[in-house]
This record gives structure tokens, C-alpha cells and sequence, in this order.
């Protein structure tokens, strides 16, 4: 596999673009895209406040552990994770490897207005998102590459993110 090939991974917090940055960068290098969190839903049959709510939280991470293995042995996708995907050191280290691992930052007033924008049902932003997004900040904080999203436009970061990938090559 050409060094090309290597997959573009989005990580972040929820509301700091991965889906929408992820879809234009994969239209944008005629690539694959894959949302880990829509690509959970399909396999499960069911959404992932069902999955928290019927098989709780370790259920869904055991199923987004195969998952993150399993989009890893692949190449020349791009890939929005869910939030806590590489938070856990064994999935992020399964991505270092298999791409380049983009994250997304944001400001907390900015995810803020983003998710109350969202119709999207995140079980997680029902608790103290604040704290969490606290806990989670060392995690993001490690990742080499980092975009703020925070007064940018999807466009720009989608830029953005495909020159990182570039000069990494």
C-alpha cells in the first residue's frame, strides 16, 4: 500500500464537525467515508441511546473496539469516530497506525451552539458535557494534529485537514 492509501481518521469532542468536515474531505480526495457512529447504528439495528440505554456504555465501546479494528486493516478511507473512540489507548493507538488522526477542538461555547443546532440524539450530552469534554481534554490534547474548528467554516477545516495529510505523506 502506498503511503497515499492511508486512511484519514477525525477525532474530537461531539459538535466539533467530524461527520460534516469528514464528508467533504473524502468528496473532496473521491474517498470512502465512514461515521463510526452511523456505521454502529447499522450493525446494531438500533440507535446508540438504545444501545446505552438497553446494553449500557461498556456494550457499545466492545462493539466500537471491533469496529476500530476493523476500519483500521483498511486503507484510503476517511473516517469520522465518535467522540470517545481514541480516548481509549488502544483504539488511538489502532488508528496512529493505520493514518493520520486529525483533531477537531473547538471552544465549549461553539459545541454548545452546535449541538443545540443538532437534531441528533446524544446520550452522553444529556449528563455534564462540560465535565466530560474536561476529562477527554488530555486525550485530544496528545493527537499531533490539530484543527480548531471554532470560527471556521466546514470548507476551511476540510482544507485544513487534507493539508496535514499531504505534508504527512
Amino acid at each position: 500500500m502506498g503511503m497515499n492509501d492511508r486512511n484519514i481518521i477525525l477525532t474530537g469532542f461531539m459538535g466539533t464537525g467530524k461527520t460534516t468536515v469528514g464528508r467533504l474531505v473524502a468528496e473532496h480526495l473521491e474517498r470512502p467515508f465512514v461515521d463510526t457512529d452511523a456505521e454502529i447504528v447499522k450493525q446494531a439495528g438500533k440507535s446508540i441511546a438504545e444501545i446505552f440505554a438497553t446494553e449500557g456504555e461498556s456494550a457499545f465501546r466492545h462493539i466500537e473496539r471491533r469496529l476500530c479494528r476493523f476500519l483500521a486493516a483498511q486503507s484510503g478511507l476517511v473516517i469520522a469516530t465518535g467522540g470517545g473512540m481514541l480516548v481509549d489507548a488502544g483504539n488511538r493507538e489502532v488508528m496512529l497506525a493505520s493514518g493520520v488522526v486529525v483533531c477537531l477542538m473547538a471552544d465549549p461555547e461553539t459545541i454548545l451552539a452546535r449541538l443545540q443546532d443538532d437534531p441528533t440524539e446524544r446520550p452522553l450530552l444529556r449528563g455534564d458535557w462540560r465535565a466530560l469534554l474536561e476529562q477527554r481534554r488530555l486525550a485530544y490534547e496528545a493527537f499531533p494534529c490539530q484543527v480548531i474548528t471554532t470560527g471556521k467554516t466546514p470548507e476551511q477545516v476540510a482544507d485544513e485537514v487534507v493539508q496535514l495529510w499531504a505534508v504527512s505523506v
